[in-house]
């Protein structure tokens, strides 16, 4: 397909005097006017015209000629250019078809195949750049597919994922290492060999400590119990009394 300015496909033609009164009589006068791009001067109705001869001795010719080869009242005209080779045998060129009055060329089979493939691929073109800004691809993971409806909820499960990452690490920055604790274990005993803890002895106090006043308690007890209960020696029981007789 060529340029769209050269490609009648493209273009449409009308004169907007005639479209009131087009009818099948004049409808062919329409189309072979001087401004329609569609029209080929050096056809053989041009001819005719010049001649005045009538139409029906376009059968007679050959060449390039026009005829009317279709009309659906009051909207529809369908118009074939053709090339005639004998009276009896022609071969068609292209149609050109109006509608309320506007001429357009009808688009040949492969026109319409080329069109449509052109449309196809354009749109698995278009298909295939927007799957590519979907694909990801790392070296440890692979290749995988990440959409626009899912990317949030990706990006909320990556930034928990490297939250608790981080508090992970930090945890065990923290902690120290078993080299570390033993090294902190000599050193501590090389310092206790250097600065040996010196003993103060405690001064001496009156004060007992409440285990030995609970115990000087109990003795006291003891003893209070064994007083009230032991009797003094040489005492006599008052002697009994006898019944009278009598």
């Amino acid at each position: 397909m060529g340029d769209s300015k050269d490609n009648l496909l493209w273009i449409s033609w009308h004169d907007s005097a005639w479209i009131p009164i087009l009818n099948p009589t004049n409808v062919m006068d329409y189309f072979q006017s001087t401004t329609n791009p569609f029209y080929d001067r050096t056809c053989n109705n041009e001819i005719v015209k010049m001649q005045r001869l009538n139409m029906e001795h376009l059968s007679s010719l050959t060449g390039l000629e026009y005829m009317l080869l279709h009309v659906q009242e009051p909207i529809l005209y369908v118009i074939r250019k053709q090339h005639r080779h004998s009276a009896s045998a022609v071969t068609p060129l292209a149609d050109f078809y109006i509608i309320a009055g506007v001429v357009y060329q009808a688009p040949d089979l492969g026109s319409v195949i080329n069109s449509r493939i052109s449309t196809t691929v354009n749109h698995l073109q278009g298909a295939f750049d927007e799957a590519r800004t979907y694909s990801r691809y790392h070296p440890s993971k692979g290749y995988w597919w990440e959409f626009k409806e899912t990317e949030s909820k990706d990006l909320e499960d990556e930034n928990k994922k490297s939250q608790k990452k981080n508090s992970k690490d930090k945890a065990k920055e923290e902690s120290s290492s078993a080299f570390q604790r033993h090294r902190v274990n000599i050193l501590l005993a090389d310092l206790a060999k250097k600065f040996p803890l010196k003993s103060t002895p405690f001064p001496a106090s009156n004060t007992q400590l409440p285990e030995q006043r609970i115990s000087v308690e109990d003795n006291a007890k003891v003893e209070v119990k064994v007083e009230v209960k032991t009797e003094p020696q040489g005492h006599k029981p008052p002697p009994e009394k006898k019944p009278r007789l009598g």
